[in-house]
C-alpha cells in the first residue's frame, strides 16, 4: 500500500502543498504560456515564420510527452525531491538561453531543454510525488495545486507584455528565468523536502510491487479505456481552443465575444475547479467523471447555436474551460482509483502519451478540417470526440463501481 502522511507537523502541513502550487504556476508561466505571451514580440524581432516559431513548443511538448513514463518512474523510485528541484534549474538554465538565440536552430535547442524540464518538474511530476506520498489522501492536495496553478495564464499574458514593453523581449525571458531560478528551485526543494520528511518512506515489498505494476497495467483492458478517454478529451480540447475564434466568428458571432470567449477559458478553469474543491466529496470520482464527459458534449452541441445570443456564447466557454480545469484533477485520481496506487508515476507517465500526443495534432487537425470542410466538420468531429469520452466514462465507471473509475 502507498504511504499515508503520520507526521503532524509536515504530513499534515498546509505550506508545503501551497509551495508547490505556487512553484508549478510559475512554471507553466514560464515553460508553456511564454510562447503565447511573447509570439508578437519574437515576431516582430526576428522575422520568422510561423510555422518555425510554432515548432519550438510542439518539439516541447513531444518530448516531455515520450519522457513522461520514465520521469515517472523516477518519482516512483524515489527521486521525486530531485526532479521537481532539478527539473525546474533545468528550466530556468533553458529560459536563459532562449533569451538569447539568434537563429532558427538554437530555438529549437532552447525549446527541447524547455521540454525536458517540462517531464522533469510539472503536473505529471508533482502529482505522482504527491500521490505517492499522500496515497488516497493526495486528492484534495492536487485540487489546490491546481486551484492555483490555473493562474499562470492570467500571469504570463499581462506580465510578458509588460515586460517585454518595457525591457524587449529578451529582458522578459531573462525574468522568467529570474523567477525561475530564485523563486520556482526552491519552493520546490523546501515543499518537497518537507512533505518527504512529514511522510514514511514506502516499504520493500510495495517498491517491488510498483516496478511490477506498469507491465500488469499494460494487460488490463481498463488502461487502454483510460488512455482512448483521455486522448478523446485531449482532441476535442485543443481543437476547440485552437480555432475558437475563427470557428465562433464563422459562425455568426461578433469578434468582440468570439474573443472574450477565448479569453474565459482559462477563467472557466478555475471555476470548474472551485466547484470541485466545493463539492468535491458529495459528487466522488465517478459522478465528476459523467459531469466531465457530459458537458465537453453539451458544449460541443452549444456551437450550433453560439451565433443566437452572447448568452450561448459564454455558456459554452464556460462549460468547455470548467471540464478541462477538473479533468487536470481527475486524471491522476482516476488512475490511481482504476489501476492502483502502485507504480503509479510510471503508469500516469504512460497515459500521458496519448493525451499529449492528441493535443500535439489537434490543432493540425483542426486546420485541415476548417479549411479542408467547413466550420461545421470541425465541430462535427469535436462532438464525435466528447460523445466517445462520455461512452467510455460510461463503461468505466460500470465496471469499476460507483465511487471509483
Amino acid at each position: 500500500m502507498p504511504p499515508t502522511p503520520t507526521h503532524p507537523a509536515a504530513g499534515t502541513a498546509a505550506w508545503p502543498v501551497w509551495a508547490l502550487a505556487v512553484g508549478q504556476t510559475l512554471g507553466y508561466a514560464a515553460f508553456a504560456y511564454i510562447f503565447a505571451a511573447l509570439i508578437l514580440s519574437w515576431e516582430g524581432d526576428l522575422g520568422w515564420s510561423k510555422t518555425t516559431f510554432a515548432l519550438g513548443p510542439m518539439v516541447s511538448v513531444a518530448l516531455s510527452a515520450v519522457l513522461a513514463p520514465l520521469a515517472g518512474r523516477m518519482v516512483d523510485r524515489g527521486l521525486g525531491v530531485y526532479m521537481l528541484t532539478f527539473g525546474a534549474a533545468l528550466g530556468g538554465v533553458a529560459l536563459i538561453g532562449l533569451s538569447q538565440v539568434t537563429t532558427p536552430a538554437h530555438y529549437i535547442a532552447a525549446w527541447v531543454v524547455i521540454g525536458l524540464a517540462h517531464a522533469a518538474c510539472l503536473y505529471d511530476v508533482c502529482f505522482a510525488f504527491l500521490i505517492r506520498r499522500f496515497g488516497a489522501q493526495a486528492r484534495p492536495r492536487i485540487v489546490r495545486v491546481t486551484l492555483v496553478a490555473g493562474f499562470a495564464s492570467t500571469i504570463a499574458f499581462p506580465t510578458g507584455a509588460a515586460l517585454a514593453g518595457a525591457l524587449g523581449w529578451r529582458g522578459a525571458v531573462l525574468v522568467a528565468a529570474g523567477a525561475v531560478l530564485c523563486v520556482m528551485v526552491p519552493l520546490h526543494f523546501l515543499a518537497a523536502r518537507a512533505i518527504r520528511a512529514g511522510t514514511p518512506q514506502p516499504s520493500a515489498a510495495s517498491l517491488a510491487e510498483g516496478r511490477a505494476a506498469p507491465a500488469i497495467a499494460l494487460r488490463r483492458p481498463a488502461f487502454w479505456g483510460l488512455a482512448a478517454l483521455f486522448a478523446s478529451l485531449s482532441l476535442n480540447h485543443w481543437m476547440l481552443v485552437a480555432f475558437m475564434v475563427p470557428l465562433l466568428s464563422a459562425q455568426g458571432v461578433a469578434l468582440t465575444w468570439a474573443v472574450t470567449a477565448a479569453s474565459s477559458v482559462g477563467v472557466a478553469q478555475t471555476i470548474g475547479r472551485l466547484v470541485l474543491f466545493r463539492y468535491d466529496g458529495r459528487i466522488g470520482t465517478r459522478g465528476t467523471a459523467l459531469i466531465v464527459t457530459g458537458a465537453q458534449v453539451v458544449a460541443a452541441l452549444m456551437l450550433l447555436a453560439v451565433g443566437l445570443s452572447p448568452v450561448v456564447v459564454l455558456a459554452f466557454a464556460l462549460l468547455q474551460g470548467a471540464a478541462l480545469g477538473i479533468m487536470t484533477i481527475l486524471r491522476p485520481v482516476m488512475v490511481a482509483e482504476t489501476l492502483g496506487q502502485a507504480g503509479f508515476g510510471a503508469i500516469n507517465g504512460m497515459l500521458s502519451i496519448p493525451a499529449q500526443g492528441a493535443m500535439a495534432v489537434a490543432p493540425l487537425f483542426a486546420a485541415l478540417l476548417f479549411d479542408g470542410i467547413g466550420p461545421m466538420a470541425l465541430i462535427a468531429a469535436a462532438f464525435a470526440a466528447a460523445l466517445l469520452a462520455l461512452g467510455l466514462a460510461l463503461a468505466l465507471t460500470r465496471r469499476h463501481g460507483e465511487n471509483t473509475v
